[in-house]
């Protein structure tokens, strides 16, 4: 069997896809057809980072949905993924809303748009600059939630990445106070994202209750492609409880080290990374070793 995983936001950089564009009709049509329901110019944000607007929430995420379905497509018209026998489609936070694409779980359109809307809340669901996150390296999640736990820190786990890379979100200033703290008890790199806000934790929930209302709309359909969910980390094929996950998404951590481990207990081997950059590739390498991984994320990587 054959799993497919799509990347989040941190993935982007300027002319993922290009060659794509430059080289397939389908590529193409699809950019067309996305930069028409958004009304947005994704050619020349993505292409020429357009006065750095792929760094900017409100359009980084459409972008990289954009770059991932558009090499999906192309991949699968080249390749036929049917014969790759893939049962299983996963993303890494904005990714999950990729896979649902990619899966035709929902439509090109409703993707397109409820990832407009997506970020247009994260965007505007705090002050920016007042919240933020950081990435901490050489402990698992279990040791860094015992420190802010013992040390009743207003901090949380965003992203549980792999057993040695760990992302939490807070307060700017309880961040930067816990650096030395974290430093102190075994953490090896204490990294401050370039992030206008506190991603996946309680600063999110007005806007998770927003977008929760505008998912409900949203039609999935029926088939035998199945997900894993962010919000548990565990394998579903029903809509209702796909949809709900995905409600709950936005304000709680994405389990991406036990969404792996998922993988491996059910003795998937193949694991296809699609999209721009390697940071899935190497985040799955970290937690496992037993999987056979290609990252497909330029014209080249056809071959």
């Amino acid at each position: 069997m054959t799993s497919i995983v799509f990347p989040g936001q941190g993935s982007q950089i300027a002319g993922m896809s290009k060659d794509f564009y430059d080289n397939f009709d389908i590529a193409k049509r699809i950019f067309e057809e996305i930069c028409d329901y958004t009304q947005i110019d994704l050619k020349k944000i993505i292409f020429e980072n357009d006065e750095n607007k792929l760094n900017l929430t409100q359009f980084t995420q459409i972008s990289i949905f954009t770059a991932s379905y558009v090499i999906y497509k192309t991949y699968n018209y080249v390749k036929d993924l049917k014969a790759e026998n893939i049962e299983i489609m996963l993303g890494h936070s904005l990714g999950e809303y990729t896979a649902l694409a990619c899966s035709n779980k929902i439509s090109l359109k409703d993707c397109s748009l409820i990832l407009k809307k997506r970020g247009e809340l994260m965007n505007i669901a705090v002050t920016p600059n007042q919240t933020g996150m950081a990435a901490l390296i050489g402990l698992p999640a279990n040791e860094i939630q015992k420190i802010i736990d013992t040390n009743n820190l207003t901090l949380e786990i965003a992203n549980d990445n792999s057993q040695v890379q760990i992302v939490i979100s807070g307060n700017i200033e309880d961040l930067n106070k816990s650096r030395e703290l974290f430093l102190k008890n075994n953490v090896k790199k204490f990294v401050v994202l370039n992030v206008s806000a506190a991603f996946h934790s309680k600063y999110m929930i007005d806007a998770q209750k927003k977008l929760a209302e505008e998912i409900d709309k949203l039609e999935f359909k029926e088939n035998n492609v199945k997900i894993i969910s962010n919000y548990d980390a565990n394998i579903h094929i029903d809509n209702i409880t796909i949809k709900k996950n995905l409600q709950n998404q936005m304000a709680n951590r994405v389990n991406w080290t036990k969404s792996i481990k998922k993988l491996e207990e059910i003795g998937e081997n193949k694991i296809i990374e699609i999209g721009p950059n390697k940071v899935l590739s190497g985040l799955i390498k970290r937690i496992s070793n037993s999987f056979d991984i290609i990252s497909i994320n330029k014209v080249s990587d056809l071959k």
